[in-house]
């Protein structure tokens, strides 16, 4: 495997518990993935293979953490996963860590996702159905072009608007908006069209 000595010098800055912990684990990955190369990513070691993030170590203060790139797809859905970074929790001491031929096997898996070209699953949270406030929706009925615009924009340029009108503090502050949008929503125009051209 392609070393970093940017690596070298991570391990060597980290507390006394954390060092052999990070020694083991870049031996088992240079091991287990002899093509790979390590870099350093977001401050901390990581390493690749045809240019695709496998995984990650870190130190800090009171433990260490390895985790997979792909790790649902690698260790599963289980792992100590909220104790840590990673998959395997917070580490202390290489013992915290699963058997080497395991870890090993694992590396090998990464590998063979990263060949296959397989994108790992998004997670995606469902936003929640955008609620127009009743004040707005009346000043949008008054106005048909207003309402016609609003309701044919997409999800994101009416969450803007009814962002926009929510978030005023005053009374008359959410008066003037709202008749602002009318007025803007019946030309045509989304919240932040000023802006659209530069």
């Amino acid at each position: 495997m392609q070393t970093d000595p940017r690596v070298d010098a991570y391990i060597a800055r980290q507390a006394d518990f954390a060092r052999p912990i990070l020694e083991h684990l870049r031996a088992l990955v240079h091991a287990a993935c002899p093509d790979g190369v390590e870099t350093l990513k977001w401050g901390m070691p990581y390493f690749t293979y045809r240019g695709i993030l496998l995984a990650g170590m870190s130190a800090f203060r009171t433990h260490a953490a390895f985790g997979f790139w792909r790790g649902s797809q690698i260790v599963g859905e289980g792992g100590a996963q909220g104790e840590g970074m990673g998959q395997f929790g917070r580490l202390r001491s290489v013992e915290d860590l699963p058997p080497q031929a395991e870890l090993e096997a694992m590396v090998r898996k990464a590998m063979e996702l990263a060949e296959s070209g397989v994108r790992p699953p998004r997670a995606t949270k469902p936003k929640a159905p955008l609620a127009v406030p009743q004040d707005m929706r009346a000043a949008l009925d008054a106005n048909a072009a207003a309402a016609a615009t609003f309701d044919g924009f997409p999800p994101g340029a009416q969450r803007d608007y009814v962002d926009w009108i929510g978030g005023a503090k005053r009374d008359e502050t959410r008066t003037k908006r709202l008749a602002l949008a009318v007025e803007w929503l019946a030309e045509g125009k989304r919240r932040h069209w000023k802006y659209e051209n530069c």
